[in-house]
C-alpha cells in the first residue's frame, strides 16, 4: 500500500462532468490499495470572478478580506468532489486548508507555510476515507484565513506529501506532462520521461506554467518525487525527481515569460557604491530584480539596466526616480512591453556552442536580443514582446528539429 497525493487544478475541475472525471481517477488509485490525498483548486476561473466581485465593491478591499473572498472557491471545490466521491459509493472527508492543519505567516495573499500538523488528515486517513483538502489556503496564528498566491495549491500538495511521507505527489493538469517548450503554441513538442528538481525549478522560475517555482523548491527541499500528467487523458506523464536515469538532453525546454518590465538608469555617476544602494532599495521594498547589465558609460558616467516583475515595475520606478536624479543620473525609463525567452537544459554544462546556437535562431528570425543573462544550465534573452511567440518557435526548431 502506498500513500499517494494528487493535485488537480482549476480546469480540472471546472464543470459538473470534470469533477466525476476526477472523482473516478482518485477512486480509481484508491481502489487499487492506495491511500489517498487530494488537493484541489477553486473551479475554472471561479477565482477570477471573485477578484472581478471584489473589484465591483471596494478595489482597495484590505488583503485580509480579499483573502476572506478567494478561500470560497476552493471550499466549493471540495466540497463538489466529496460529494461526486460519496456518489461512486466511497468515503470521503473535506478539510480546509485552517482543518487541514496549515499553519501560515500573516502576509495575507501572499502567505508562506510555516508547518503543517496533519493531525486531522491521519486520522480520516486511519477511518479508510479518502481526504480532500483545499489547495492555496491556509491560518494564520491570529485565527485568520490567509492565500498563498500563484501557484498556491501546487506548493500545498507538495507541503502535504513532505508532512505525510507520502511516496508520490501526482500533479493533474491539463496538459500531459512536461514538454520541450508550450504544446499549445508551438508545433513538435516532446514530452520529457524525467527532468531533475533543478531543471523544473529553472523552467518553473522563467514562465513554465506547468508547476509553480515554490512547489518544485519544497519537493526538491524535502526529496518528493513528482508525476505531472493530464486528468483529461491516461497518458503517462512526466517525472520530476533529483537523478534523472536518461542521458540528459542538450536542453530540457524553452520557456517565455511576458511578466516582466525593463528599467533602465543612465546617466549614472561612476563611483563606488552606487550600483548597492540603488539595488538595496528595491530589497527593502521586496522588488526582485533578475538580469542586470552595467554599461562602461562615458564622461564619468554608466547605464544600469535590469529586469524586474512587470507588476513591480512603476513601482521600482517610483522607488528610485527621486534618488537617482539626485545623484546626477540623467533619468530612468521603464519599458514594460518586453519578454524574457530562456533555454534551459543540465546538458549544458557539458556542450560548447549552446548560447551561439540560441543567437542564431533569433538572427534567423531577425530577432534583436535586448540582454542576456546566463547560469550553468540556463540561458535568458531579453527581446520585444510582440516577438516572444516568433522567438520560443525558432529556438525550438533549432534544438528539436
Amino acid at each position: 500500500m502506498s500513500l499517494i497525493v494528487q493535485k488537480f487544478g482549476g480546469t480540472s475541475v471546472a464543470n459538473a462532468e470534470r469533477v466525476m472525471n476526477v472523482a473516478k481517477i482518485v477512486t480509481d488509485t484508491y481502489a487499487a490499495g492506495n491511500d489517498v490525498i487530494v488537493v484541489v483548486s477553486a473551479q475554472g476561473d471561479f477565482t477570477d470572478v471573485l477578484v472581478e466581485k471584489q473589484q465591483e465593491i471596494n478595489p482597495q478591499a484590505s488583503k485580509r478580506e480579499q483573502d476572506m473572498l478567494l478561500a470560497a472557491g476552493e471550499q466549493i471545490s471540495i466540497a463538489l468532489l466529496a460529494m461526486a466521491i460519496e456518489k461512486l459509493g466511497y468515503h470521503a472527508t473535506s478539510l480546509l486548508g485552517w482543518q487541514a492543519g496549515f499553519d501560515t505567516s500573516s502576509a495575507h495573499t501572499a502567505a508562506r507555510i510555516k508547518r503543517v500538523n496533519p493531525a486531522r488528515i491521519q486520522d480520516a486517513i486511519d477511518r479508510r476515507n479518502i481526504v480532500i483538502v483545499a489547495g492555496f489556503q491556509g491560518v494564520n496564528r491570529r485565527g485568520d484565513i490567509t492565500t498563498l498566491g500563484r501557484g498556491g495549491s501546487d506548493t500545498s500538495a507538495v507541503a502535504i506529501a513532505a508532512a505525510m511521507h507520502a511516496d508520490l505527489c501526482q500533479i493533474y493538469t491539463d496538459v500531459e506532462g512536461v514538454f520541450t517548450a508550450d504544446p499549445r503554441k508551438v508545433e513538435n513538442t516532446k514530452k520529457l520521461a524525467e527532468i531533475s528538481y533543478d531543471e523544473m525549478l529553472e523552467l518553473a522560475t522563467l514562465g513554465a506554467q506547468v508547476l509553480h517555482n515554490r512547489s518544485v523548491e519544497m519537493a526538491k527541499k524535502y526529496n518528493i518525487e513528482l508525476e505531472v500528467l493530464s486528468s483529461l487523458t491516461k497518458a503517462p506523464g512526466t517525472i520530476v525527481k533529483e537523478k534523472t536515469k536518461m542521458e540528459k538532453m542538450l536542453i530540457s525546454g524553452v520557456a517565455k515569460d511576458t511578466e516582466v518590465a525593463r528599467i533602465s538608469v543612465m546617466g549614472v555617476p561612476n563611483i563606488p557604491g552606487i550600483a548597492f544602494k540603488l539595488f538595496s532599495r528595491l530589497a527593502k521594498k521586496g522588488i526582485n530584480v533578475d538580469i542586470i547589465l552595467q554599461s562602461q558609460g562615458h564622461d564619468g558616467k554608466k547605464d544600469i539596466s535590469f529586469t524586474v516583475a512587470r507588476s513591480h515595475g512603476k513601482t521600482a520606478v517610483e522607488v528610485l526616480k527621486d534618488y537617482v536624479l539626485s545623484q546626477g543620473a540623467s533619468e530612468i525609463l521603464l519599458d514594460d512591453h518586453v519578454a524574457k525567452i530562456s533555454i534551459v537544459g543540465a546538458g549544458m554544462e557539458s556542450h560548447s556552442g549552446v548560447a551561439s546556437t540560441m543567437f542564431e535562431a533569433l538572427f534567423d528570425a531577425q530577432i534583436n536580443i535586448q540582454m542576456i543573462s546566463t547560469s550553468e544550465i540556463k540561458i535568458s534573452v531579453l527581446i520585444n514582446e510582440d516577438d516572444a511567440d516568433q522567438a520560443v518557435r525558432a529556438i525550438h526548431r533549432k534544438f528539436f528539429d
